[in-house]
């Protein structure tokens, strides 16, 4: 009797283990700010890169990212845990990507920096590759960014971001059938306009 009490005292007194997301998200709600911070220095870098998969800019990417973060500590407090974290903050992400987007009428091709890159590698066969390699991933990016506006993202969420078809429809604000109709078609679209371009 005295181990599992020995052992109970331990484990209260322990170091605390990493919190899930649902518990400092529920904490953040609460008011802990340690929290909060704990949840954006997690997902900040997924911020970032989804945003910058919608808006195909760095310093675009950078911008949203910053506003998902206020938007999200003033949202936080109604959080409670219907959906996981990631998929609620993912939403957040795509309604400010989707403001910036209509904001600007436009998206970007691949950036000059990007092109730079490419054109400054010759003589080198390695990072010519590497280059060129970077090079299609922009233009395959550039593609997906040209689908219309359901098709990509249904692209961007399952194949860029890993979300199941659940995940993506939640974000989307549509059902799982209509995310895989949106797949199916982005799909085609894409295998139609870079074989053409290959």
């Amino acid at each position: 009797m005295q181990v599992a009490r020995d052992i109970a005292s331990h484990e209260a007194t322990a170091a605390p283990t990493r919190a899930d997301d649902a518990t400092l998200a529920l904490a953040a709600a609460a008011g802990d700010a340690t929290a909060f911070s704990a949840l954006i220095e997690r997902h900040y870098d997924s911020f970032h890169r989804l945003a910058w998969r919608w808006c195909g800019n760095s310093g675009d990417a950078e911008d949203i990212a910053q506003d998902v973060c206020v938007k999200i500590a003033h949202a936080i407090r109604g959080w409670r845990g219907e959906a996981a974290f990631t998929t609620w903050a993912t939403r957040i992400v795509y309604t400010t990507s989707m403001d910036r987007l209509r904001s600007r009428q436009r998206l970007r091709l691949v950036e000059p920096s990007s092109m730079a890159a490419f054109v400054e590698t010759s003589g080198d066969p390695r990072r010519e590759v590497d280059a060129e390699q970077r090079l299609l991933d922009g233009e395959l990016w550039d593609e997906v960014r040209r689908l219309p506006g359901q098709q990509r993202d249904a692209i961007l969420l399952v194949y860029a971001e890993d979300m199941s078809h659940a995940e993506a429809a939640s974000v989307m604000g549509c059902t799982e059938k209509t995310v895989s109709w949106h797949l199916h078609e982005a799909r085609k679209r894409l295998k139609s306009r870079l074989g053409a371009v290959g």
